[in-house]
């Protein structure tokens, strides 16, 4: 039992919080060797507290505002919600909700949004949204805008917070579109998803159409996101058989199939699969019909058709390989209603007509009977020749083994230019193709082939081009990296696509062939973001760049900051001298002893040093903050992720929201990004809320296609039981390469059942899968009553037919085992935490190191709390730690709506951090309500600081980490609050 002296005054004073006390001086805790103070008399005080602070001082004047507006909702609590009552009967989080039970978490009846249509559209154009196009991460998004209607072409991740950020209402989309279904096109899908179903009073649905492979997202996101949210979403095309047999009827596959056919706008979709036939298949279906476009270069397509058929035999040779799932690509074809000739009132007296109601029906394109003549007047009698509606062509061909069916599709014969088949009086011009294709495709001489037969059209190139690299899409963020930079370039390093040098953008004219000639590319244009093509008023038909942004450099954001804050220059300097400061400081400080644990504040002594700090290098340990926000993206903070650098030992994500891998290529540049995702060695996730794991297929996916070809094992995924059953649907459409672990194998009880079989050396034997099961059971009821074996805490969302396979955990443990000892870590724990079912913190230990003098050095210890109310649990978990992240979702006044959602106020952040002896904490995961900077009590910031998206904590820094939050808040000090989160409603009501 730990030693506890002068903390029994705390629990007796009536006046003081239980973490606080200006009374203590350098009392300390023996190291407890237990895995948790003794529940009752802990958690009671801790949870009785949460509502009974002492009033805070008035936040200073530029505050103020901002406090107002954050009570906004204070409350919103239901009068009904049932709290937890300890055995002394305090109340401090919501029980129903941490059981899954919650009313208010209940999905709704989501309804799709009625709209009454207009015909006769003003204004219509299609627009590239750039997500991913400084990141190339993800596949673009395309809108296609009307007076009263939206649709958007693929929604990949960061699409929610670039629309946020350009003012693009969610709340008008009516239809999602994919051109694949896979993580590049559909990874901001859950989230985009959950943020309208939380719309308003009674939320929003909407369309969302892809080929058959979409059921098996829509299986994925079950477990996760309600039914309501996903009722209207429609697959089209015929279904791979089973075992991924090939689509029986391969003419029927690329029919074109509408999809939406209303007065506004015709959408159909055309699927592409990947070639897999033998050349005899494929050439019966190629018509020799040669286009005027393609005059003088039939005998180099043909050979180059036999080259990619020989080539595609060679790589799809597999019978069955178009039918995986994943692999259809589509075409969509968007065509407008032609516009009707100008109504002559003229010849309608001429014949007969009467001017009144019967002009609007001819206008409308119906026949009346004459006033004064026995004879019907059809609209052709009296109005003038019709201009034929926009086209548009939006074209996804991801490699080139899809060429071949590109080449020989029969359905865009009709649209191709001076085709044979296609008579001038019934001619379809096609005015936009948008490619989606990526940069190596569309360079390809079968591909510049094809684009010529629109020779019509205006091409936009909307895949991955190098020159997008240095332009930064979220230009709000960007700005404020780049202020956070110049004042302290330690913590905020300069962004990757600002630490770029200017590469060579310049496209070549023309590519050669393989038989030495040389091919003219089609002409075409550079997509942009925000880039336009009006297709209504007709008049201004064509591309418009009026709405891309302009580039701001860093030295005009930085001259912009020096002419608004001036002061900012000499804190900048100050803030350099703490590191030209900070030898000399270590030099006389002496570390703490190991088998203590402080529990005074540290800084009373500033010459108190955690051991594992002592000669400590900057190639050891660095915490990556890639996202800081919580529930949903905004404009300045991404969703939760945290990446642990252990440099050249590898590297690891605690939880991994959506836009996790966009912002790992913000932070180290697209390269560099590569890299950090082949060095994963695991990935932790909290627990099941999209916005910590929503980014995690796509960092899989793309290691896996990183480390194609070369040796390695899958990557170790961590996380609640429910995650498995995601991912296990989810790899039904995408290899994800990975290995999955329930973080209850991860617990220390577990683990100390698994190091005890496997030190026997029973690992192998069947009784040790079963001793290792028995000992997890019987442990587990050392945890509080809360977490006991059998609480809904704790099995609430185990059901039949997925029981846990213990002997397969045992295996993955024993490679987890590995891993962590290769990554310099001696251990990874998690614990359970009060927010839902299923929710965990994690403990990350290093392994003892070495010093230059053969000292053997402790070593650090990273304790992360995921999304929780105050426990013991993570208390205990967090003894000793050298750095506590804890989340601090909302301000000290908002503890009644902490307690509703089972989340922490920040200064219940710091009180944990404080009561647990933490060397250092770093507060994270705020309300969107606070979307630069959270309110927070200068007071109690003497060991903390206040994390910011790309934030970079070098274990060698984090001395420094609280001098700097002074100077952080000097940077907003003009600063006042937008609630986006409110916007956001608000605007589901406008709509």
């Amino acid at each position: 039992m730990p030693q506890l002296t002068s903390l029994r005054l705390l629990y007796t004073s009536p006046f003081l919080s239980p973490f606080k006390s200006p009374f203590l001086s350098f009392s300390t805790i023996s190291k407890s060797k237990s895995p948790l103070l003794n529940p009752p008399s802990f958690f009671t005080v801790l949870s009785s507290s949460s509502g009974r602070h002492p009033k805070l001082p008035r936040h200073p004047h530029h505050l103020r505002r901002r406090n107002i507006s954050s009570f906004r909702g204070t409350n919103r609590r239901d009068k009904g919600m049932p709290t937890e009552e300890t055995e002394s009967g305090s109340v401090g989080f919501n029980k129903r909700r941490a059981e899954g039970r919650d009313k208010n978490d209940k999905p709704r009846n989501l309804q799709l949004k009625a709209r009454k249509l207009n015909p006769v559209n003003t204004i219509c154009y299609v627009q590239i949204l750039g997500t991913g196009m400084d990141t190339q991460d993800t596949s673009s998004s395309v809108l296609l805008f009307f007076d009263k209607q939206r649709f958007i072409f693929n929604a990949g991740e960061g699409l929610q917070r670039f629309c946020t950020e350009h003012k693009i209402k969610l709340s008008k989309i009516d239809h999602i579109f994919l051109s694949r279904v896979c993580s590049e096109t559909a990874g901001g899908l859950p989230g985009l998803l959950l943020t309208l179903a939380g719309m308003g009073d009674e939320g929003m649905s909407v369309n969302i159409w892809g080929p058959s492979d979409l059921k098996y997202l829509v299986d994925a996101m079950k477990s996760f996101i309600p039914n309501a949210a996903m009722i209207h979403t429609h697959s089209f095309g015929q279904a791979p058989g089973s075992n991924g047999a090939p689509v029986p009827d391969l003419k029927k596959f690329s029919d074109p199939i509408v999809l939406v056919d209303d007065e506004v706008v015709k959408i159909s979709a055309i699927l592409l699969r990947p070639s897999c036939l033998k050349r005899s298949e494929t050439l019966t279906e190629e018509p020799n019909t040669l286009y005027p476009s393609e005059v003088g270069v039939e005998r180099r397509r043909n050979h180059l058709q036999e080259q990619t058929l020989s080539h595609s035999a060679g790589e799809e040779s597999q019978a069955g390989a178009m039918g995986k799932p994943g692999d259809i690509s589509v075409i969509y074809v968007c065509e407008l209603p032609e516009i009707k000739g100008r109504f002559d009132p003229q010849k309608a007296v001429a014949l007969g007509l009467r001017a009144g109601p019967k002009y609007r029906e001819l206008q409308l394109g119906k026949s009346v009977m004459s006033d004064r003549k026995n004879n019907m007047v059809h609209p052709s009698d009296v109005m003038g020749p019709s201009i034929p509606g926009p086209i548009v062509l939006l074209v996804d061909c991801p490699t080139e083994s899809y060429l071949q069916d590109l080449l020989c599709l029969e359905s865009l014969r009709s649209y191709y230019t001076g085709s044979s088949s296609n008579p001038l009086e019934s001619a379809k011009t096609v005015n936009c193709v948008i490619h989606l294709s990526p940069a190596s495709v569309v360079r390809s001489p079968n591909y510049q082939v094809w684009m010529k037969r629109f020779d019509a059209a205006q091409h936009i190139m909307a895949g991955h081009e190098m020159k997008n690299v240095e332009v930064p899409i979220l230009k709000s963020s960007a700005r404020i990296a780049a202020r956070l930079n110049y004042l302290c370039p330690q913590f905020f390093p300069a962004p990757g696509f600002w630490s770029l040098q200017h590469l060579n953008h310049s496209i070549p004219e023309s590519i050669a062939s393989s038989e030495g000639s040389v091919i003219e590319l089609c002409e075409s244009v550079g997509a942009e973001n925000l880039l336009k093509f009006h297709l209504r008023p007709y008049a201004q038909l064509g591309l418009d760049r009026s709405s891309i942004p302009s580039l701001s450099s860093p030295s005009e954001i930085i001259d912009e900051l020096v002419s608004e804050i001036p002061e900012v220059v000499d804190a900048a300097q100050e803030v350099g001298q703490f590191w030209n400061d900070i030898g000399e400081a270590q030099r006389d400080i002496a570390p703490m002893h190991d088998d203590k644990v402080m529990i005074e504040e540290p800084w009373l002594n500033l010459n108190t040093l955690p051991g594992c700090l002592e000669d400590i290098t900057r190639e050891d340990m660095e915490i990556v903050l890639l996202g800081t926000g919580s529930s949903q993206p905004s404009k300045y903070r991404n969703v939760t992720s945290i990446y642990i650098n252990l440099f050249s030992k590898g590297s690891l994500l605690l939880d991994c929201g959506e836009g996790t891998l966009g912002q790992l290529k913000r932070r180290y540049s697209v390269e560099g990004a590569d890299n950090a995702v082949r060095g994963l060695r695991c990935i932790w996730i909290s627990h099941i809320h999209a916005d910590h794991h929503a980014g995690l297929a796509r960092i899989l996916t793309l290691r896996r296609d990183l480390l194609k070809g070369v040796p390695h094992e899958p990557l170790i995924v961590i996380g609640p039981r429910q995650l498995k059953r995601y991912l296990d649907a989810y790899q039904k459409l995408e290899d994800l390469d990975m290995q999955f672990l329930d973080c209850w194998h991860t617990s220390e009880v577990s683990l100390d059942a698994f190091e005890c079989s496997f030190e026997t050396n029973k690992e192998h034997s069947s009784e040790s899968s079963a001793s290792f099961e028995g000992e997890n059971d019987t442990n587990t009821v050392k945890l509080t009553k809360l977490f006991a074996k059998g609480s809904r805490m704790q099995s609430y969302w185990k059901r039949p037919g997925s029981p846990v396979d213990h002997s397969v955990a045992f295996s993955i443990l024993k490679n987890l085992k590995q891993v962590l000892s290769e990554a310099g870590l001696e251990a990874l724990i998690s614990f359970p935490v009060v927010h839902c079912p299923q929710a965990f913190g994690v403990v990350l230990k290093a392994a003892e190191r070495i010093n230059g003098v053969g000292k053997v050095i402790p070593g650090w210890k990273i304790v992360y709390s995921g999304d929780t109310r105050p426990c013991p649990e993570l208390i205990e978990a967090a003894r000793g730690a050298t750095v506590l992240i804890h989340e601090a979702t909302f301000e000290e006044g908002m503890v009644d709506e902490a307690i509703a959602k089972n989340h922490s106020t920040t200064n219940e952040a710091i009180e944990v951090g404080n009561s647990a002896g933490a060397y250092r904490i770093i507060l994270t995961h705020f309300s969107q309500r606070y979307p630069k900077i959270p309110v927070f009590d200068d007071a109690h910031m003497h060991k903390t600081c206040i994390a910011f998206d790309l934030m970079s904590i070098n274990a060698a820094d984090l001395p420094v980490l609280p001098k700097v939050l002074p100077y952080l808040k000097l940077l907003f000090r003009d600063e006042m609050t937008v609630e986006e989160l409110d916007d956001v409603i608000s605007e589901g009501l406008a709509s």
